[in-house]
């Protein structure tokens, strides 16, 4: 479980392809020292660290199913990522909960910078039901409130504050980018209540 605060930056040193995909990122900067079997949260996806690769070098083996729901098939030596360990029971949530569970990729369609800095996101459609306006989505592991969302157009909005734009990669994310989604979990939980429960108690 995490919170969607990015605590760092990495930037991927290794992708290569096998039997899924070897991922090995490296974060100079970054405090906490993880050990082999850890949960992190990559660009909004759980990964489990494997052995790492020397001294400062975070491997992770991503499998095809994976690579099939999410960006990280695309990652290339150079891309950076956002970081974030798991919970520990204690710690403040300041976001939202976070499982890195992707729900499906979707598309930058618009960013408008300046002051008032917004992206509008096109999410798979099935998600749209679960975007509420004023509540929280983790974008590429970022927790975000939603600005607004218009199911007719299929866009959600949101707005990103400075601190957010120098702390995660979504500073430089341009019209045509993809990026891995996670909805709500409690708009999740009352959605699938709803549609599979509710009517047969009633």
């Amino acid at each position: 479980m995490f919170t969607g605060l990015v605590q760092t930056i990495g930037v991927v040193v290794e992708a290569s392809r096998g039997s899924g995909l070897r991922l090995g990122i490296t974060a100079r900067d970054w405090a906490y020292q993880p050990a082999p079997g850890d949960s992190i949260c990559v660009s909004g996806v759980c990964l489990t660290l494997a052995k790492p690769l020397g001294t400062e070098v975070m491997a992770f083996d991503v499998v095809e199913e994976t690579l099939a729901r999410t960006t990280l098939g695309a990652l290339r030596t150079g891309s950076r990522v956002n970081l974030e360990r798991a919970l520990a029971v204690g710690d403040l949530l300041g976001g939202h909960m976070v499982q890195g569970h992707v729900d499906g990729v979707g598309l930058v369609e618009r960013v408008q910078t300046g002051a008032d800095y917004r992206l509008w996101v096109r999410p798979p459609a099935p998600l749209m039901e679960c975007i509420v306006p004023k509540g929280s989505i983790a974008l590429d592991g970022v927790s975000l409130t939603i600005a607004a969302s218009d199911p007719d157009t299929g866009l959600f909005e949101v707005a990103l504050i400075p601190t957010t734009l120098a702390k995660t990669t979504l500073g430089q994310a341009r019209a045509g980018d993809r990026c891995n989604l996670e909805t709500d979990i409690m708009a999740k939980t009352v959605l699938h209540y709803l549609r599979h429960f509710a009517t047969a108690r009633a």
